[in-house]
């Protein structure tokens, strides 16, 4: 098994696209690319020869060369070992290359990046954390294409930071301060490489690169304005110093996974946004009798709590002042007591206008989210949606729009004008699984008498139900499940499924039949306990707007060595075992479920992975007991439902990353022939104080395969082509 040769992308300029397509001009832009390092081994490494053919451009595979084939029942690639080596490792046959990473300028007045923590103007630069990301076709004339195989938009999340203490030390000349009041020009650089980026990227063969100039390119962060859609917008719990009315506020913050939209638009999940926040110790005498202590409690702000990042120190300006949430001033129009309610939503953006106002879609809760799955829609019949709570102990939801879906829509001459036709109105519901296969659906509303009635939370509107979506689900008894993050939808049976990455927390005392493994792992001489590797669950719907589903579990995460009966119940092999499914996404070409991980409990024999999948479908397994020691010594016995086990010719790994990352954000051009796949914080278990000393980085990756300048680690995106042109994953 020999890792991949990640070559250095390039950034194609208006002149090579205007020219495409002319096989002379080809031919010199093959011996550019050999010039600028792009078709040899990057440090050191195997070179063109290990690409299996890929060292020149001449004669390499068309998208029209090989016919797509039919959903794929087996996989047809070699399956990668596990690895601790500080690459992409990916399978024989294929090639792959780095085209954007954190600091790649986006504009042709930004300069290039030198990565030694001097650079600046990170609004016009790719932001850090690679996360969710969703391709959206161009055509020769630039125009919106559903067809577009090699060119198009690259929309995308870009999450959270590298950190050890308080700042993100990889941007900062000399790691950062590590104690408060933070200086302003390092927070003025965290605002900047949090939020989104759209990027235009364009294919020559296997050959990809991102375009610095196109007009296409755009960057939201923390600071860019966005305005309140849906059931809370106007909202009392919204109004800010800001926006008096509560139909504005600014940026997007954590974003994680992503989705598209029927009617095509992006749409990306605020996760961990709460931790940005801060509100001093006095914060709960000061509200009095506000309800708000009691969400703001649920939502993990305490008074007093330590803010992530300390941007409330930065200064008195307003940019800085907005991130201390706290009652300060006589009135909401006042301070930024309700500036934290403005965040955990979903946000829907028109990739393709780069003019557009970002939406924040507040009909589907306010949580934790992660990504946003899409039923098929349906003409005459709502458009549904799926969506989970990345927290411990939260809730997996689905909304259902008022609007029935007109296949017209799918092209429509406003894009976000369709979003607020199907997204602005609807129906929340959270999941409620019971221990025989089945499950419910529970309304979040004032429709429902429990919420109306709650003794627990006090809700007046459909608005307040929308910001304090975590309490109406705790007031129905949904179920809380282990950390639901990604969800997808098999294109082949349209089931959902959701990946439940881990929990630490969960006790043998409250295992449950969609939660039912609690056990200890040893890493070295570390012990971890709950559900340490996680598990995939899904659910069939009666039908998607319905309230009624059957579930089980399809996967669960485990080392290969370990207890078949009470860990390893999916008997996972060395081809395929893995822990912490994060990410996951079904190719609409193959449906290949693609499978991603963000772990620590398996760090120590593996770096983060991606797996590819044919699953089955709901109920296509049987019942298994789970047994339970107690602390008393007693016994306990939870009996789930499994899917059917996979095989090593079913689900087998394709890629390892370079060390300390996470493996996230998936797409692909709709021939199936190339996939982008995000490499997110590599290095991340570096020190604040070696920030200096490159040799004690924990990874150096890009740079250790010639992707830019310095030694210091940086997320990226990659892009993966097969060396005989064919279906990735076939």
């Amino acid at each position: 098994m020999s890792h991949d040769n990640i070559r250095p992308s390039t950034q194609f300029n208006d002149e090579d696209s205007n020219r495409s397509g002319n096989p002379a001009f080809d031919e010199v832009l093959a011996t550019r690319l050999s010039r600028r390092g792009l078709l040899r081994g990057g440090m050191g490494m195997a070179g063109a020869a290990a690409l299996g053919g890929a060292a020149t451009l001449a004669g390499c595979a068309t998208a029209s060369q090989a016919p797509l084939p039919a959903a794929v029942n087996t996989l047809g690639f070699t399956p990668v070992a596990k690895s601790l080596a500080d690459v992409v490792m990916i399978p024989p046959g294929y090639s792959a290359q780095v085209i954007y990473a954190l600091g790649d300028p986006l504009t042709a007045a930004t300069p290039a990046y030198k990565n030694d923590g001097t650079d600046a103007d990170f609004g016009n630069r790719a932001g850090d954390h690679h996360d969710g990301m969703e391709w959206f076709g161009l055509d020769a004339q630039g125009k919106p294409s559903d067809s577009a195989t090699a060119r198009g938009l690259l929309a995308m999340n870009h999450e959270a930071t590298t950190d050890e203490k308080l700042g993100s030390f990889f941007i900062h000349p000399t790691g950062g301060a590590s104690t408060l009041p933070r200086p302003a020009a390092e927070i003025d650089k965290e605002l900047m490489i949090h939020g989104l980026a759209v990027v235009e990227v364009e294919g020559r063969g296997k050959q990809w690169g991102y375009k610095q100039t196109s007009p296409f390119n755009r960057r939201v962060t923390t600071m860019t304005e966005a305005a309140l859609h849906g059931p809370a917008r106007g909202s009392e719990h919204l109004v800010t110093k800001y926006s008096a009315d509560a139909t504005k506020c600014r940026g997007t913050l954590n974003n994680c996974g992503t989705g598209k939209t029927p009617w095509g638009t992006f749409v990306s999940g605020e996760e961990n946004w709460y931790g940005y926040f801060f509100r001093d110790a006095k914060d709960d005498d000061a509200r009095k009798k506000d309800k708000q202590v009691q969400a703001l409690n649920r939502y993990g702000r305490k008074a007093g709590a330590a803010s992530r990042h300390g941007w409330e120190t930065g200064g008195t300006a307003d940019m800085y002042a907005r991130w201390n949430n706290g009652a300060t001033a006589a009135s909401a129009r006042d301070d930024y007591r309700n500036e934290m309610n403005t965040f955990g939503y979903v946000v829907e953006l028109d990739p393709y206008d780069a003019r557009s106002v970002l939406r924040k879609r507040t009909g589907l809760g306010r949580f934790a989210h992660e990504s946003v799955s899409f039923a098929k829609p349906a003409a005459g019949q709502p458009v549904v949606a799926y969506m989970g709570d990345d927290a411990r102990g939260e809730y997996m939801y689905k909304f259902v729009s008022a609007a029935k879906w007109d296949p017209a829509d799918a092209k429509p001459a406003n894009r976000l004008a369709a979003g607020d036709k199907y997204l602005d109105k609807g129906t929340l519901y959270a999941a409620r699984f019971k221990g025989d296969g089945n499950g419910e659906w529970l309304e979040l509303s004032l429709n429902n008498p429990v919420i109306a009635g709650s003794s627990y939370f006090e809700f007046k509107s459909d608005a307040d139900v929308a910001i304090f979506t975590r309490l109406a689900a705790d007031a129905v008894g949904a179920t809380r499940m282990d950390r639901p993050e990604w969800g997808g939808i098999n294109p082949r049976t349209g089931e959902i499924y959701m990946t439940l990455t881990n929990n630490s927390a969960r006790t043998s005392s409250a295992a449950d039949a969609v939660n039912p493994r609690v056990y200890t792992d040893m890493k070295g001489s570390k012990e971890q306990k709950g559900n340490v590797h996680g598990h995939i669950v899904r659910l069939a719907d009666a039908s998607p707007a319905g309230s009624s589903f059957k579930w089980d579990i399809y996967l669960f995460g485990a080392e290969a060595d370990a207890d078949k009966s009470s860990i390893n119940l999916s008997s996972l092999t060395d081809e395929n075992d893995m822990s912490a499914p994060d990410g996951l996404v079904f190719s609409p070409t193959t449906g290949i479920c693609w499978i991603q991980t963000d772990d620590g409990a398996y760090t120590d024999k593996t770096n983060c992975m991606m797996l590819a999948a044919v699953p089955g479908r709901v109920g296509d397994g049987g019942p298994k007991a789970v047994m339970h020691k107690m602390a008393d010594g007693s016994s306990k016995t939870v009996e789930t439902r499994m899917g059917k086990a996979p095989t090593p010719a079913t689900l087998k790994r394709f890629l390892v990353g370079p060390k300390g990352c996470e493996i996230t954000g998936w797409c692909e051009t709709p021939d199936g022939k190339t996939i982008f796949v995000n490499i997110q914080h590599p290095g991340e278990g570096t020190r604040m104080a070696d920030v200096m000393d490159p040799s004690k980085f924990e990874s150096q990756w890009p740079t250790n395969v010639g992707y830019g300048a310095g030694k210091r680690p940086r997320s990226a995106t990659i892009v993966i082509t097969k060396n005989d042109g064919g279906v990735i994953g076939t």
